[in-house]
């Protein structure tokens, strides 16, 4: 069967888009971010095609586009339009497909639509990324309970930053979801230093 992941974040910054540009990378996949929010600075969809080497057919275009940095219901409102939540349905594509949200699973889409309603609609496999700094826990166990709420499949877990092995394994046993591997800060992010990271720290397996 061929896979397709939502990938989200914990918290805001945690380092989903790097780990989605090096699973696209890893699989061959195409990428579709449905939602961004601010346009000022390289959009993550930017990002991913440039970490990973994708070639632009396999990075669709965002359903929504939106200049303003913030919450999407929030950005949509000062350009004064609504995000349509039937819009955000999942393309259909040859191959792997990778999805990234718009921050965290409960982030407004609209006034009175989350990204995990979304979510709920899709029915497809999560992968959390999680950083590994202080806090990591907390936000990781709410978004783990959130998920299994909805009756929403979580694939596993991906660290990104330094280890801390103590707070990885409390995530993982009071979760009870698969660590996948950790991705640590690279000094110096490129395609090709991802890649290698992006190898040593997953394994392909897991996602196949």
């Amino acid at each position: 069967m061929t896979r397709r992941f939502v990938i989200v974040g914990t918290d805001t910054g945690v380092g989903k888009t790097i780990f989605s540009a090096g699973l696209v990378q890893a699989l061959g996949a195409s990428y579709w971010k449905p939602v961004q929010a601010g346009l000022d600075e390289e959009t993550d969809s930017q990002t991913v095609a440039r970490l990973s080497g994708a070639p632009q057919e396999r990075i669709l275009p965002e359903a929504w586009r939106l200049r303003l940095p913030a919450s999407p219901h929030i950005a949509a409102r000062a350009e004064g339009v609504e995000i349509y939540a039937a819009n955000l349905a999942p393309p259909d594509v040859a191959g792997p497909l990778v999805i990234e949200t718009a921050g965290g699973v409960m982030v407004p889409l609209t006034d009175n639509i989350l990204t995990i309603d979304v979510m709920t609609l899709w029915r497809l496999p999560v992968i959390l990324v999680a950083r590994t700094r202080l806090g990591t826990i907390n936000h990781s166990l709410l978004t783990i309970e959130a998920l299994r709420h909805r009756d929403i499949a979580i694939h596993g877990v991906a660290f990104v930053g330094e280890e801390e092995r103590a707070a990885q394994d409390t995530i993982v046993r009071i979760g009870e979801v698969k660590a996948l591997g950790r991705l640590p800060r690279l000094p110096v992010l490129s395609k090709e230093s991802l890649r290698a990271a992006f190898d040593a720290a997953f394994s392909r397996t897991d996602f196949e």
